[in-house]
């Protein structure tokens, strides 16, 4: 029997019906016998397609006038004047194990166990497949071509290439991260390819005669999308329907971004949570110097981390300490062009990043400035030292703020709170006096609160190269 189809909502009609039994939409007639076809014979796809994604464009746009139609469809004022906050970017789901991403380099990926998971983004082991290379026998680096196919030995500009395997994967591990596309892993990518350049690091350590600076490297990033797997000219008219009718020309695709960083060790919230133990001043002001270099350097670079805390730093507890601060998703430009941006309550989304740890100027909107990462790494290190905050037991975000607003203005009530009748660490006492003290754009004297830092490490015995223990 012949039939056509709906061009509002694609049900499947008989050649004779004049409406839509499912939507009740009129049948123009100009729909009725040119896609008519039968079962058996054979279909043109995509002239299908085509057909029914011109008319219905020119039915919405222009009600059928003639040559009203032109070029692709475009979004209306309404919808190109939404504001990107506006938008709802939903969760990316967890992928299988085994699962292959390909970065943009076209270098292939497979993921392993899931580290790690929240409400934004995900974490898993992840490790290179194999891929072959091409090497030059005399100078012992890699050639300019590559041949996939090719096993035997052969000259070239006066030297020898062949194939090898590259290094097995197990000898390289890797961290892969995996957020909305959309989502706030997009603005960690765009920190990472502005401010953690590998030149720019290189030349800062060793202007600053420092041994290291645990900012993560970002080895590869790309997009990885679920494909639909059944296919048939079924899958393709509701792919197509989707596409002109509900979604308005846009298509909906489960997408998900990745970044790839090499293994930087364990989680430190992980480690603490295992000991169950306080760490010791001395391995607690290490941490200290290490994220302070840190922030000296992306702050002069423009940009503030926003959302220290245990869960996004990293460590390693075998050989000389390394401490890698990570997690650039609230990253902010606060100084863009050399000119510090205004304080502005409100013009952001207010108590954005872990509740306990970050700013003042977190809690109100602000943007984030210096002294607000400076202010959460005096909250991570007091929390260390104690083991609470003076607002751990509250919940209400607002609540939080106005507290930490009061021990802003009274340095020593806060420590009190916190220390009760043990020793006060005068080294951190020391450091959240002139933190507290700094201005919105203040500029703050990075030397004098590394030297404080350190000096206090120093007289504990202990050194910033020496293994971390807990």
């Amino acid at each position: 029997m012949p039939f056509h189809f709906c061009p509002q909502c694609g049900t499947k009609l008989q050649a004779d019906f004049r409406f839509c039994p499912s939507c009740g939409e009129k049948l123009p007639v100009s729909f009725l016998f040119p896609l008519r076809f039968s079962s058996s014979s054979s279909v043109d796809i995509a002239s299908l397609c085509h057909s029914f994604q011109t008319r219905e464009m020119s039915r919405r746009r222009c009600s059928f006038t003639p040559g009203c139609f032109s070029g692709p469809p475009r979004w209306k004022k309404s919808q190109r004047g939404k504001s990107r906050k506006a938008r709802r970017v939903s969760a990316v789901k967890p992928l299988e194990e085994g699962a292959e991403l390909i970065d943009t380099a076209g270098r292939k990926w497979r993921l392993g166990k899931l580290l790690s998971q929240t409400t934004t983004d995900l974490v898993y082991e992840g490790e290179p497949r194999r891929s072959w290379g091409c090497v030059c026998v005399l100078r012992q680096q890699p050639c300019c071509c590559f041949h996939s196919n090719c096993f035997l030995l052969e000259s070239h500009s006066g030297c020898f290439r062949f194939l090898v395997f590259a290094s097995d994967s197990r000898e390289s591990k890797h961290i892969l991260k995996l957020g909305a596309k959309d989502g706030r892993i997009f603005n960690e990518q765009n920190f990472l390819q502005r401010a953690a350049k590998a030149s720019s690091m290189d030349k800062w350590i060793k202007s600053n005669k420092v041994d290291f600076l645990g900012l993560p490297s970002c080895v590869g990033f790309g997009l990885h999308s679920d494909h639909y797997r059944s296919g048939g000219w079924r899958y393709l008219f509701k792919l197509f329907f989707c596409f002109t009718l509900q979604c308005g020309g846009a298509l909906s695709l489960c997408v998900c971004r990745f970044l790839i960083f090499p293994s930087m060790g364990q989680v430190l919230l992980s480690v603490l949570e295992t000991t169950g133990t306080l760490p010791s001043e001395r391995v607690v002001l290490q941490l200290a110097c290490r994220i302070l270099d840190v922030l000296t350097f992306i702050h002069s670079n423009e940009y503030v981390h926003g959302d220290i805390s245990a869960e996004n730093i990293y460590i390693s507890t075998e050989g000389p300490s390394q401490v890698f601060l990570a997690g650039y998703s609230h990253a902010f430009r606060y100084r863009p062009g050399g000119q510090h941006v205004e304080y502005r309550e409100a013009s952001r989304t207010p108590h954005e990043g872990a509740l306990e740890y970050i700013s003042v100027d977190s809690h109100k909107g602000a943007g984030p400035c210096q002294r607000s990462d400076l202010q959460s790494l005096g909250y991570c290190m007091l929390h260390w030292l104690t083991g609470t905050l003076p607002w751990a037991a509250l919940t209400d975000p607002q609540q939080i703020g106005t507290e930490k607003q009061r021990f802003m203005e009274d340095v020593p009530a806060l420590l009190s709170c916190c220390f009760g009748k043990n020793r006060v660490s005068s080294a951190l006492q020391h450091y959240l006096t002139r933190v507290m003290a700094l201005g919105y754009a203040d500029a703050p004297d990075y030397t004098a609160l590394h030297a404080g830092l350190h000096d206090a490490l120093l007289q504990l015995g202990g050194a910033l190269e020496q293994p971390l223990s807990f």
